[in-house]
């Protein structure tokens, strides 16, 4: 069964850091596309930065210079590391996967992923 657990999030001041974890339940994880999103209350889902297979990545504008996709694929795990907080960038943050999507152009919409953590909350008070 294909399942995603999102940790770290919290509630941290304005310039603060993060790092967020999702753990892949299935090996195989290693050759899908990876991403991150964010939903914040009332609006839409947003994606964050994807990863593929090959490592290579690809970041919403509004977080570049500031996010860090990475993973470990001997622990089955994806990492976001989250520096220089704003507070517009409070929102539940959602881990998702796809074994078939490979454009690296840019963040692709969320319809793309068959496979959704529950998110982890992050708060970023001014």
């Amino acid at each position: 069964q294909v399942q995603l657990v999102e940790s770290g999030g919290g509630s941290v001041q304005a310039g603060g850091s993060l790092r967020l974890s999702c753990v892949a339940s299935w090996h195989t994880y290693i050759n899908y596309c990876m991403a991150w999103f964010r939903q914040a209350p009332g609006k839409e889902r947003e994606g964050v930065v994807v990863i593929n297979r090959f490592d290579d990545t690809a970041y919403a504008d509004s977080v570049k210079g500031r996010f860090t996709i990475s993973r470990d694929n001997a622990k089955n795990t994806l990492y976001l590391q989250i520096n220089s907080l704003k507070p517009e960038d409070t929102a539940m943050y959602i881990c998702a996967a796809d074994p078939n999507y490979s454009d690296m152009g840019g963040v692709p919409g969320a319809s793309v992923f068959s496979y959704w953590g529950q998110g982890t909350q992050v708060t970023v008070s001014s």
